[in-house]
């Protein structure tokens, strides 16, 4: 009787748990003991389908440009004299030319410090061409798309969106969904706001007259302006046109003039070093503050490391101006005044005027997005489709009917067929499905047609498992066995097939899970739990009530 009690008092609290976290799906409460429920897909309720490209080639670029300078400053430590030049930078190659009578020792140097990183490539003459090795440059651009990965996820959790799906496609794309998103486009926004920070020196060695004048030749030699093109694309194509012609190791951005509307139709042209090596990845923290007039700033807090480079590069340049760069637009070029040591920097973001609010607005999503991390590499949106609810709302009304006439038409199956055990079936399957749903609310999962195609799924199994357990106790009977024989003999017997199916069923979903990816690893996690729930609702719980049914209230005999 002990034993018994113990299972009853599991199966009530088994009843509970399923009752409390299934409510908050049904009525609105304002205060229980949890507010999880069940979030829909993008297949039910609609929302944002989105494909971003990754810039994985310029960030390549900029690692070995940077790792350029460094081993030309290690070199003059080792008073090795050594030319460099990275014209295949997106490849991984670095060309290094020694001096007469310093490649034994150049190549020397490379193999003992540099052997886990870079390897010789070819040898033309005098001129050696290290590359990168396969499995690093590999590596690396995977972890570039995870890292994106993970700063999108960071950037739409601070926005406040419920399951998000953010997960790569090939080697160069992101796929960003998200399901009920009411306010798109501030999500593409904040998306979109990559938020690449670099401070980047002034170069001098071209006035700014000369460079005018190379960039309105280049524009005529191609036939485009920055008004027919993207900004992304319009810089690209521009500094393409212009190698060779602006020092190696520079580029050329644009800074928005004050009174211009857009880019296109007041930018000031300014050419940069790309070496400096400090960027979005040495801030703390970032957050919107006023200047002396109330215009919005960004204010920026360095982390300790960042803090050291910020300083020495101040200090290194003072009386020149250095230009913070957001996104490859020069947000401002104040000029260097002393050595800034605190830790800290500005981003004016302009008007305390008419633009104030709009400015302001700028001002927050540029803190939001630098504080949520700064992306590792430039995106740009390739593909969008809004997903209308409709679609989803015809498909959970005919998956909610279908459901419904379909249990109905079983409940009267085992009704009719079982009788009063059968009337033990229904409550136990009705446990199942409440259990299984109150998991899944309990998880936080996100629900979707494959996912509702697996609770369907889950009633076979429950029904299954119900059937076998009817049919050894009717045999058990037709033997000559007493009723409480026929019943304990029917549910121990049965149980041996109940496993074996269930076994098969979960290996089935676990590799589904491994393998799959999206809307399938939903359908195996909710094979999964269903699996669970079908042996708590229909072999423990539906062997409580029968039980109950005989020691408790006397029963001697159901028909069945």
């Amino acid at each position: 009787m002990d034993y018994y009690k113990t299972r009853l008092f599991l199966a009530l609290s088994g009843l509970l748990f399923a009752i409390v976290w299934v409510l908050p799906n049904v009525v609105p409460v304002k205060k229980w003991i949890t507010d999880n429920r069940l979030n829909y897909g993008l297949d039910i309720q609609g929302g944002v389908h989105l494909v971003m490209g990754v810039d994985v080639e310029g960030v390549v670029s900029e690692t070995v440009i940077r790792q350029a300078r460094g081993l030309e400053a290690e070199f003059a430590k080792e008073n090795i004299q050594a030319t460099f030049a990275t014209p295949k930078a997106s490849d991984g190659e670095i060309e290094i030319t020694p001096a007469a009578g310093q490649a034994d020792k150049l190549k020397t140097y490379i193999e003992k410090n540099q052997s886990t990183l870079l390897q010789l490539f070819s040898t033309e003459g005098e001129k050696l061409t290290y590359k990168y090795l396969d499995a690093y440059l590999t590596d690396y651009k995977a972890r570039i798309i995870s890292q994106a990965i993970e700063t999108i996820r960071n950037r739409i959790d601070e926005f406040g969106v419920s399951e998000p799906s953010i997960a790569a496609q090939g080697t160069d794309r992101i796929l960003v969904q998200l399901p009920g998103m009411a306010d798109a486009e501030r999500a593409k926004e904040l998306i979109n706001t990559t938020a690449k920070l670099d401070f980047q020196m002034l170069n001098y060695d071209v006035p700014a007259d000369k460079l005018a004048q190379l960039i309105s030749e280049a524009e005529k030699a191609g036939n485009y302006t920055m008004g027919n093109m993207k900004y992304s694309e319009y810089v690209d194509r521009l500094n393409k046109d212009l190698a060779g012609q602006i020092p190696a190791n520079s580029v050329v951005y644009f800074e928005k003039r004050d009174n211009a509307q857009k880019m296109e139709l007041g930018s000031l042209p300014l050419l940069l070093k790309t070496d400096t090596g400090l960027g979005g990845g040495d801030l703390d923290n970032a957050f919107v503050t006023y200047g002396q007039y109330g215009e919005p700033e960004v204010a920026l807090k360095f982390n300790a490391a960042g803090a050291n480079k910020f300083a020495e590069l101040t200090g290194a340049n003072v009386g020149r101006q250095m230009a913070i760069v957001l996104d490859r637009v020069v947000k401002s070029a104040p000029n260097i005044k002393d050595r800034i040591s605190g830790g800290s920097a500005v981003i004016q973001m302009g008007s305390a005027g008419t633009g104030r609010d709009q400015a302001i607005r700028e001002a927050q999503m540029i803190a939001t997005s630098l504080r949520a991390g700064a992306l590792p590499a430039r995106l740009e949106q390739l593909e969008e489709r809004r997903v209308g609810p409709t679609l989803g709302a015809d498909s959970i009304k005919k998956a909610e009917l279908g459901a419904a006439v379909g249990a109905l038409l079983i409940f009267i199956f085992l009704l009719i067929h079982y009788k009063a055990m059968g009337a033990v079936a229904v409550s136990s399957i009705v446990v199942n499905i409440l259990t299984l749903i109150a998991l899944l609310s309990a998880f936080g999962a996100t629900l979707t047609l494959p996912g509702i195609a697996g609770i369907a799924l889950t009633i076979g199994f429950a029904v299954d498992a119900n059937v076998l357990i009817q049919e050894r106790i009717k045999e058990e009977l037709a033997k000559g066995a007493s009723w409480m024989a026929a019943m304990k003999e029917g549910y121990s017997v049965a149980m041996s097939a109940i496993f074996d199916s269930n076994i098969t069923v979960g290996a089935t979903a676990l590799i589904l899970f491994y393998f799959g990816t999206g809307p399938v690893r939903g359908f195996a996690v909710t094979l999964l739990l269903g699996i669970l729930t079908t042996l708590f609702g229909n072999v423990f719980f539906s062997k409580v009530i029968a039980d109950t049914l005989v020691y408790k209230f006397g029963i001697k005999k159901l028909s069945i």
